[in-house]
């Protein structure tokens, strides 16, 4: 008789473990997103106590990767996954949905007591392959540049590199120098920009601090400098400026559902405004 009451008792258990697990929503990916992430959870928690949002970084790939090996519900990202990914994906019976969350402007920082304060796209990409290497040939001191770049994981790297480094065109061959030191995360190059006058890095605009700051940014020598601003973004003026998406498992339902459709509610969209992102609607 004991021995049944045991065997019920640890079978109650299992249970509710499945039942909290199946309450419970897994969201893993880039370290862009996770402030705004944990915003949107905390929100949401709020009104469905019974949900356990967790929300962990990495960088998109490791979101992709972890929505792929079943052990995140949704992947935050701040690039598209690539075709290895979608076909990784449906070999294991998974087919990628991707939902629009957010705008995002990608600031390029420096210490603010670096006279240089605007710098064009093509200036931007001599930097980071290393082609210009001291501050005084764009009219700033004399001091080496540090360059400071996401590691290879991070879709704000993927990003940078496509759109800034190559200028959109696949074919081109341009990589950051070996000398950039790859950053583990978007806090960890706006902590050093901050102590460090020879640094520059980029990141989320969300990441802007009085700490660092923020150059203007030029598509080429006869186009105005533009500040990385949420109206900017909007707009399409900022040259360095993409979506932030969210990948589930096919269409979301149940409580994922429920999550995304506060995300893209007008009160999910006030947060993206409030953490320094640009709402899509």
């Amino acid at each position: 008789m004991l021995r049944k009451l045991v065997l019920a008792l640890v079978g109650l258990y299992f249970m509710g473990a499945v039942a909290y697990a199946a309450d419970s929503i897994q969201i893993k990916g880039s370290d862009t997103m996770v402030n705004l992430g944990q915003a949107w959870a905390e929100e949401f928690s709020k009104k469905n106590p019974d949900a356990n949002v967790a929300i962990t970084g990495g960088g998109s790939g490791t979101g992709i990767a972890a929505l792929i090996g079943g052990t995140a519900d949704i992947a935050e990202c701040s690039r598209t996954m690539k075709d290895k990914e979608i076909s990784k994906a449906k070999e294991n019976g998974i087919t990628p949905n991707e939902i629009k969350v957010a705008l995002d402007g990608l600031a390029v920082v420096v210490h603010p007591d670096n006279p240089v304060s605007k710098l064009t796209m093509e200036q931007l990409a001599d930097i980071f392959i290393g082609k210009i290497t001291n501050w005084k040939e764009l009219g700033g001191k004399n001091l080496p540049i540090l360059i400071l770049s996401r590691e290879v994981n991070s879709g704000t790297h993927v990003y940078f590199k496509e759109h800034v480094l190559r200028r959109g065109n696949e074919k081109w061959p341009e990589e950051f120098s070996p000398m950039a030191l790859l950053m583990p995360s978007s806090q960890a190059i706006a902590d050093e920009v901050a102590q460090n006058p020879n640094a520059i890095g980029y990141y989320g605009m969300g990441y802007i601090s009085a700490s660092q700051k923020a150059v203007s940014v030029a598509k080429d020598k006869n186009s105005p400098y533009v500040e990385p601003t949420i109206e900017n973004v909007k707009n399409g003026s900022y040259p360095i400026s993409r979506p932030l998406l969210m990948y589930t498992k096919g269409n979301p339902e149940g409580k994922i559902k429920a999550f995304i459709d506060f995300v893209l509610s007008g009160e999910g969209q006030e947060i993206v405004k409030k953490v320094d992102f640009v709402p899509i609607k």
